[in-house]
């Protein structure tokens, strides 16, 4: 049943539990009946709704039938309580049509699940080789057994614990996301924990094979988190299939290491730096803190040549560390090149859009997310992210390229070959927070190898992968100017003409939702007090509404393409913050502000209405197709259900934000986790049919992975939680197959 219908039976069934009960006692006073069966007749009705709930069991609808037979007695027995009566069945009702329409089975039996053990002569088809599936970045697995049509016989196949939540202090565990998507490298199926321990698992049974430690011991502070997204592997062309290290781990760690060992027995490769190790040194002045500057994604391996990028605490002072991409040679770990994001080259023509001609003086720019490559072209394409700091650019005048671009760069070399800037002079920390997808498109009659990038905006930019021209009209719009002392905005941003937003582009008085005209109203009142006129509404002392919000839109890997069916899909997060910055004078912001210029950083409050749910209209988080080729959204559905959004615990399937992706398989089946309620689902490709769900043990904030071991498709997702969304912790990996 997918969620548009859903909704409509809800609506329905809570609309006829609520007025059954007077229909039918009016019609029973009006034929003069007994004042007690005038209630109880009414009730009886009310108690048996539950037995056509969809999808609740049999145990609870009886129950809950059980239950309405006492208020049917209570009713007849004393008819002055009738009333009430009649009222608490109908709400009864209402809540069990809930849980038929949009609860979860918990029937996943993690605690007594045994593991098989490890075979020695597991064969591995349609492999997931890459953090995104491959290279091109697409999310995608051609394995084809698991379809819409036998989905909803899914069960769970293995499941292993990584062991850090115990391992952990409490503290850390909070500060750590397992926000990993495993790969098939060496035969195994390897994984990386959020303190850098490489796990490698055989692919058909879950068993341990063996584990890297590389001895963590950094203590992160403030904001930063301890996340390991994923490892990259590399086979070395020059050396024989039994060698040692022929087929290697990449790995970045949250301290700054760079690790290389053997995908098949996890020890190190002696010949990359030091007993394969490279300690990174940063350059410029010492840093705030530990973990300032870290790596959390994988590598990106081209021809031989391992790229880095790296996340860095940016966003509160100018001077923040840069965004440095980094190459080494993936045989020796000997550096190769480096590439500023923020050019501090000055003949670079990207430091011209510096107006100060200051690039060198700002931090930032750097590639958090994944990066994807075309090694036949020789090219890997960077998304990379705003300058600091992130509210205020007075400090910086210009579009400040290469900030907020998709730059495609020589991977032999590090030398440009095009870039293309998404959004000019960012004071709003849209970062490019994906891979950009490598695809090929139909248009006009040929074939083109495009590179896909979604925003956090939920825009859509479509260019041609050799030369960076868009394929598909892209306008220079204006856009208001800001009146902060000091500040520069762009007097126009690039909006693609024909290619439809993902998403609402602003949030008015006017859009203000309620459960209720009160919260409603209340809603439009908050809304109504700050600059509210649409995107890239320039940010104010007294406060800017953005939505769409700097976590999104999308965000990492909050995209996939299926090739066959030619339909992009994406989830999104609709939710709105304002956002202020405050005047820099003495006791004038909160502590925690920090002093930049004539303004201090950024403050951010959630739009949210009395139940603490937001005021823009649900749905809150979205599932979504997109027919590049066309320029059509073909179907849009709810992702999620809301009881942990606010204070209404009640799993109704309006959306809420997610983190992670979704992944498609030949088969045509699109699975997603990501969301607030700890489930993962099914939909078919094509429609959008909700075709199976499963509550997970923890928070599945990771995108999940799929390929073939020994004939029998498997789908693998992370299982962590996400400390910042509400979700259950944990530190599960779970895998579900067809029946054998």
């Amino acid at each position: 049943m997918n969620t548009q219908t859903t909704l409509w039976l809800f609506s329905v069934t809570l609309l006829a539990s609520m007025l059954l009960p007077l229909i039918l006692a009016a019609v029973l006073s009006w034929l003069r009946v007994d004042r007690a069966w005038r209630w109880g007749v009414p009730a009886t009705a009310a108690a048996l709704v539950p037995w056509i709930a969809v999808g609740v069991a049999v145990p609870i609808r009886v129950a809950v039938t059980c239950a309405g037979v006492l208020l049917t007695w209570a009713a007849m027995t004393y008819p002055k309580r009738a009333l009430y009566a009649a009222v608490a069945l109908a709400l009864l009702t209402v809540i069990t049509w809930s849980i038929g329409i949009y609860g979860l089975r918990a029937d996943l039996d993690v605690k007594n699940f045994a593991v098989a053990p490890s075979g020695t002569d597991t064969v591995i088809d349609a492999p997931w080789t890459h953090f995104a599936a491959s290279a091109s970045a697409t999310q995608y697995t051609r394995a084809l057994q698991i379809t819409p049509q036998n989905v909803a016989d899914l069960e769970l196949a293995w499941v292993y614990r990584t062991g850090e939540t115990s391992r952990r202090d409490p503290r850390q565990v909070k500060k750590s996301d397992f926000a990993n998507t495993p790969i098939i490298a060496g035969g195994s199926l390897i994984a990386c924990t959020a303190w850098n321990r490489i796990i490698a698992l055989d692919p058909a049974s879950g068993a341990e094979k063996w584990v890297f430690d590389p001895g963590l011991t950094i203590e992160l502070e403030g904001d930063m988190k301890y996340v390991c997204r994923s490892v990259a592997a590399w086979r070395d062309p020059d050396a024989p299939n039994e060698a040692p290290c022929a087929e290697r781990l990449l790995m970045g760690t949250n301290d700054l290491r760079i690790f290389a060992i053997d995908a098949r027995s996890g020890q190190r490769c002696e010949h990359f730096g030091h007993n394969g190790e490279v300690q990174v040194e940063i350059s410029g002045p010492p840093l705030s803190q530990p973990g300032a500057v870290k790596f959390n994604a994988p590598p990106m391996v081209v021809n031989g040549i391992a790229i880095f990028g790296s996340a860095i605490l940016d966003g509160y002072l100018p001077n923040r560390p840069r965004g440095t991409v980094r190459a080494f040679d993936a045989r020796t770990g000997e550096p190769k090149w480096t590439f500023e994001p923020l050019p501090d080259d000055p003949t670079d023509a990207a430091a011209l859009t510096w107006n100060n001609g200051n690039s060198a003086d700002f931090g930032g720019g750097n590639v958090w997310a994944d990066m994807s490559s075309d090694a036949a072209r020789d090219l890997v394409f960077l998304p990379t992210s705003s300058p600091s700091m992130d509210h205020y650019g007075g400090l910086r005048p210009g579009d400040n390229r290469y900030a907020n671009s998709i730059v495609a760069l020589r991977a032999a070399t590090g030398k440009i070959v095009w870039s293309y800037q998404t959004v000019h002079h960012d004071i709003w920390d849209y970062d490019l927070p994906s891979a950009p997808m490598l695809i090929d498109l139909e248009i006009k009659g040929r074939t083109v190898p495009a590179v896909v990038q979604l925003t956090k905006q939920g825009l859509v930019f479509v260019l041609h992968r050799e030369t960076g021209e868009p394929l598909f009209p892209i306008e220079e719009r204006p856009f208001p100017a800001s009146d902060l002392a000091g500040e520069w905005t762009s007097p126009t941003q690039p909006i693609p003409a024909t290619m439809p937003a993902l998403m609402p582009q602003g949030l008015r008085p006017e859009d203000a939702w309620g459960i209720t005209l009160w919260d409603r109203e209340r809603c439009r009142e908050t809304i109504a007090r700050y600059r509210s006129t649409g995107l890239y509404d320039p940010v104010s002392v007294d406060g800017t509404i953005m939505f769409p919000l700097y976590i999104g839109g999308t965000n990492l890997g909050m995209r996939a393409y299926d090739p066959q069916r030619k339909l992009l899909i994406a989830s999104t997060i609709r939710i709105a913050a304002s956002l202020a910055v405050a005047d820099n004078t003495p006791g004038n912001a909160p502590a925690n502000a920090t002093a930049v210029g004539p303004y201090r950083h950024g403050l951010t409050r959630r739009v949210l209405s009395p139940f603490d749910i937001p005021c823009n209209p649900p749905p809150w988080g979205t599932l979504m197709a997109l027919d590049l080729e066309r320029q059509k959204i073909v179907w849009e559905v709810p992702l999620g259900s809301i009881e942990k959004l606010g204070r209404l615990p009640i799993p109704i399937g309006w959306g809420t934000p997610s983190r992670g992706g979704p992944m498609l398989t030949g088969g045509g089946v699109t699975f997603i986790a990501a969301t607030m309620d700890d489930a993962i689902r099914a939909f078919d490709t094509a429609s959008g049919k909700e075709l199976w769900k499963r509550r997970l043990p923890a928070g599945g904030q990771a995108t999940p992975m799929s390929y073939i071991a020994n004939g029998r498709q498997y789908v693998v997702i992370a299982a962590g939680g996400h400390q910042g969304m509400g979700t259950t912790s944990g530190d599960y990996m779970l895998a579900f197959a067809l029946p054998n």
